[in-house]
C-alpha cells in the first residue's frame, strides 16, 4: 500500500509571530521555517506503519515556494521515500491545495492519505475533509490511533465525549492529532541520504488547478493585551466585585 502524506511549511512553532507594520499578515522575513508539527506526526505514523509492513511506500507532498524543498528533505531524512512540490508563491488557500492533492492523490492512487488536522499558522482544519469530499475517500479526522486492518482501517478519534473509533474501507483519508505519536529526530546518515531521494517539482497549471484566492483578508492585528488582575481582601469583597462586573447577574 502506497501512503501520500502532505506536509506544510510555517512558522516555527518556537517563534513569536509578529505582524507587519501595515497589519496585511504575518512579518516572514528572516525567520525560522519548518514543518507543521500536526504533518511531522503524519509523516512519523506513515513510517510506522511502513515499518510494521502495512504499506509499501510514502510519497510526501507539499505546496509552497521553492524553499518547501527544505521541509520535503525533513520527510526524506525521516523516512519517506520521495517528494513533490507544487512550486508557487502565491498564498493557496485550503480548497486549492484539497483540489491539488485530489489531482496528486488521482495519478498516485495511495491506498491512504495522512494529514496533519491543520496548519499552525491559519488553523483553517479544512484541507483534509475537503479533500475527502472531493475524492469520495472515506475520512477519520482527530486521530489519536491509526490501525491497518486487510482493506480497513481503525481510526480512534478524539471528540468531546472521549474516543470514538470509526472503521474505514480503504482507500482513505485520515487527519492527525497530537496524540498519536513522538516524531522521531532524522539521523545524520538519513539525512546524507535524503539529499538522493527523488524530488519531483510540479506547478498548479500541471494539475489543472487555478488557486486565484477566494478570499481577500481585510486586516491582521495582534490579540488585546490582557489587563492585570486585582487582589481583593476578602470573599464579600470578591462578591461585590462580580455584582459590579455583572457576572451572575
Amino acid at each position: 500500500m502506497k501512503i501520500v502524506v502532505p506536509v506544510k511549511r510555517v512558522l516555527d512553532y518556537n517563534v513569536k509571530p509578529r505582524v507587519k507594520a501595515d497589519g496585511t499578515g504575518v512579518d516572514l522575513a528572516n525567520v525560522k521555517m519548518s514543518m507543521n508539527p500536526f504533518d511531522e506526526i503524519a509523516v512519523e505514523e506513515a513510517i510506522r506503519l511502513k515499518e510494521k509492513g502495512a504499506a509499501s511506500e510514502i510519497v510526501v507532498v507539499s505546496v509552497g515556494p521553492q524553499k518547501a524543498q527544505e521541509t520535503l528533505r525533513t520527510a526524506l531524512a525521516m523516512g519517506a521515500d520521495r517528494a513533490i512540490l507544487v512550486q508557487t508563491d502565491d498564498v493557496v488557500e485550503p480548497l486549492a491545495v484539497a483540489k491539488l492533492l485530489k489531482a496528486i492523490v488521482e495519478a498516485e492512487t495511495p491506498g491512504l492519505v495522512l494529514l496533519g488536522k491543520q496548519a499552525i499558522d491559519d488553523d483553517s482544519n479544512q484541507t483534509g475533509q475537503m479533500l475527502a469530499a472531493l475524492t469520495g475517500r472515506p475520512q477519520g479526522t482527530f486521530a489519536s490511533k491509526v490501525e491497518v486492518d486487510g482493506d480497513f482501517v481503525n481510526v480512534t478519534r478524539e471528540v468531546d465525549g472521549g474516543l470514538e473509533t470509526v472503521r474505514l474501507a480503504l482507500p482513505a483519508i485520515v487527519t492527525t492529532d497530537l496524540r498519536l505519536n513522538e516524531p522521531r529526530y532524522a539521523s545524520l546518515p538519513n539525512i546524507m541520504k535524503a539529499k538522493s531521494k527523488k524530488l519531483e517539482t510540479k506547478s498548479p497549471a500541471d494539475y489543472g488547478v487555478d488557486i486565484t484566492p477566494r478570499l481577500t483578508v481585510l486586516k491582521v492585528t495582534e490579540p488585546a493585551q490582557r489587563s492585570a488582575g486585582v487582589k481583593l481582601a476578602d470573599v464579600d469583597a470578591l462578591v461585590g466585585k462580580l455584582k459590579e462586573l455583572g457576572v451572575g447577574a
